[in-house]
């Protein structure tokens, strides 16, 4: 029997996993399941990712491209004069205004780090490119400070169902910001 060609295989198998996550958590995960929805053999999902930790780092890796992105496309976080605070909070109610499934799946696979060694650098990269990113602003213990008050907005609102409060966020960023070593001054052009 010919093998047939399909060069978008692996990444509907990945987009797949992301929707298995998305409605049934990790614990749905298998590539039985990941197959079934992906409309492929079994043995389709285990050639291209051997394991379900393959599976779940190549979806973390998608998951975090995709915050990153947009990030980087703010000129409110990266722009000169801008205010960082409130590019960063307004970045953030975005993200957590939209499908609040999208940002459950994606920090149910970053937590999953906790337990499966082979997310945790995965886990690592997002925190470290946030931290670059933002490192152009300010200093680098600044910036991960600010990843770490990000995350910590993140869980609280999904976590606690509370809808998200821009102001507050604006202000407890604005304050790590603030902190010494917090944003750059503007340096004028010679």
């Amino acid at each position: 029997m010919a093998r047939r060609y399909d060069p978008d295989r692996r990444q509907r198998i990945i987009d797949a996993a992301i929707r298995v996550v998305g409605a049934k958590g990790l614990a749905g995960l298998s590539h039985r399941s990941v197959a079934a929805e992906a409309d492929v053999p079994l043995g389709s999902t285990t050639y291209h990712f051997a394991t379900l930790d393959d599976l779940m780092v190549a979806a973390l890796r998608q998951a975090n491209e995709g915050f990153a992105a947009v990030v980087r496309d703010r000129d409110a976080l990266t722009g000169p004069g801008a205010d960082l605070a409130a590019g960063l909070a307004a970045l953030l109610g975005e993200w957590l205004g939209g499908d609040r499934t999208g940002v459950e799946l994606e920090y149910e696979l970053y937590l999953a780090a906790l337990r499966r060694p082979a997310l945790r650098p995965v886990a690592a990269e997002w925190t470290d490119d946030l931290a670059a990113l933002l490192a152009a602003r300010t200093d680098p213990v600044t910036a991960r400070a600010l990843v770490a008050v990000l995350d910590g907005v993140c869980l609280q609102v999904l976590l606690t169902g509370t809808p998200y409060d821009e102001a507050y966020a604006r202000e407890i960023l604005a304050r790590v910001a603030a902190a010494p070593g917090g944003p750059r001054p503007e340096t004028p052009s010679p």
